[in-house]
């Protein structure tokens, strides 16, 4: 494993400190990872500070060329990022590859966007246009689960919209991310990217310095409470993408054989550690037996093992935090409902849990009212459609949320009551960046992706000229 640095205006730099990266497959040391100190942390924000008013004035179409050349360098060592993907992470290596192309991905896309001004009145009397202006230094705050993909997420139209950007990635899933950053300093002009890791105690730090105008986080509902309020100090924008309870809805006419697959894959993706996964399903009585049997023969078939294996279909779960905190959901889930398939850790080395369907359970058990992010998913029973929607929006969740029906028309009615950012039909999960995509209630402020999410790294400048 090659030796890692901190990006601080434009340079190479080893951290103050260091901290030990482990992999979750094994749970042995993988890298010594530079660990920024405050002070680095502070410099790299003066170095975005200082880069500002040059990349702001930069053309929007060279902004977009060195946003495509990041893109080049990305699929050109896409082997080597999933690997080291793999390393930190824990997912399949096919699955890190998937992370690493969709990051590359939504480089092109998001960096394809334009911020046209637009006349919002012309007469004898005024000519009023609508600007968006850059907004400064932005803070973007990596969680572990997709430490690339989310941050393609947001470097792109941050950086587009003439923003100069200060990225700090989880403490578990650092190196990748590092790494990213060594492979595209020479695209850009120095310190317009800084990239620095800590151990979960510079996160304040970056909220409320002065001189960061924007945080742009995803990760729980409750670090993005506390993210919102160390920002509040300084009003800075935010976008908050947070955590979820999705809710997943299958009404009495499906084809059990036929939806059994998506919904595995909606809810065991990653083991189960995507914000926007299945996390609840509510079964019509009708149907119920019978998709619970076809969830638990896909349960019991899929290969559990080291992402770096072939043919591993679901990796270990990131960290021990996730690995305990899942266990105290497998407890719950002994007490309130019945297990019908997995229900344990596996006993060997790294952070594996049998992937678990969870029956016979109801509202008032954790593994139901809270989210697990992790590979066990509660299957609750109900009578009417009407009472399932009450049920699904009764949670201060609304990240996500899917129907599943043969009768298209039907499930639309439904998922239009859902109280969700994203309601999917007959399928979970499917997203794409000219899509825009957030939270609604606790699951989130603002919105990414599309040109909706390139609009959060802007301000509104509204110029009104008398004639």
């Amino acid at each position: 494993m090659s030796d890692f640095s901190l990006l601080i205006d434009g340079k190479r730099v080893k951290g103050d400190l260091t901290m030990p990266i482990l992999n979750p497959a094994t749970e042995e040391v993988l890298a010594q990872c530079p660990r920024a100190s405050e002070a680095q942390l502070n410099a790299a924000v003066a170095a975005a500070k200082a880069a500002f008013p040059a990349w702001s004035a930069t053309p929007l179409a060279e902004r977009r060329t060195h946003i495509n050349k990041m893109a080049d360098v990305i699929e050109a060592n896409a082997a080597e990022l999933a690997r080291l993907l793999t390393s930190e992470q824990g997912k399949p290596l096919a699955d890190a590859t998937g992370e690493v192309l969709g990051m590359a991905g939504f480089f092109r896309y998001l960096g394809s966007l334009d911020l046209p001004m637009k006349v919002i009145e012309d007469s004898d009397g005024r000519r009023v246009e609508a600007h968006r202006r850059p907004l400064g230094v932005v803070g973007c705050i990596i969680p572990w689960n997709y430490p690339l993909l989310i941050l393609g997420f947001k470097l792109p139209p941050a950086l587009l919209a003439g923003n100069t950007v200060v990225v700090k990635p989880a403490p578990t899933t650092p190196l990748s991310t590092l790494r990213f950053a060594e492979l595209v300093a020479d695209v850009l002009p120095r310190g317009v990217l800084n990239v620095i890791a800590d151990a979960n105690d510079l996160g304040d730090v970056l909220t409320r310095h002065p001189d960061v105008r924007k945080i742009s986080f995803t990760g729980s509902t409750a670090t993005g409470q506390k993210v919102m309020a160390s920002a509040a100090q300084t009003l800075k924008r935010i976008t908050l993408e947070l955590g979820g309870n999705d809710a997943g809805i299958v009404l009495d006419d499906v084809d059990p054989k036929k939806v059994a697959p998506g919904i595995f894959e909606g809810a065991f993706q990653n083991s189960g550690q995507v914000c926007l996964a299945i996390k609840r399903l509510y079964v019509h009585e009708k149907v119920y037996d019978e998709l619970c049997d076809e969830l638990v023969a896909l349960a019991n078939n899929a290969v559990v093992d080291d992402g770096l294996k072939q043919g591993t279909k679901l990796g270990p779960l990131q960290n021990k935090m996730q690995y305990e905190k899942v266990k105290g959901f497998l407890d719950d889930a002994r007490k309130n409902g019945t297990i019908a398939a997995g229900g344990a850790a596996m006993d060997r080395p790294g952070y594996f849990i049998q992937p678990t369907i969870v029956r016979d359970i109801k509202e008032g058990s954790r593994l139901v009212d809270e989210e697990q992010f992790g590979p066990v998913l509660p299957l609750i029973k109900y009578s009417e459609a009407d009472d399932a929607v009450r049920r699904a929006n009764a949670t201060t969740y609304g990240l996500g949320a899917s129907v599943w029906s043969s009768d298209t028309d039907r499930a639309w009615k439904i998922a239009s009551q859902i109280e969700a950012g994203t309601v999917w039909i007959n399928k979970h999960l499917d997203m794409a960046p000219h899509i825009p995509f957030g939270g609604s209630k606790q699951s989130g402020i603002g919105t990414e992706f599309a040109e909706e999410g390139l609009a959060e790294f802007t301000q509104l400048q509204i110029i009104n000229a008398a004639r």
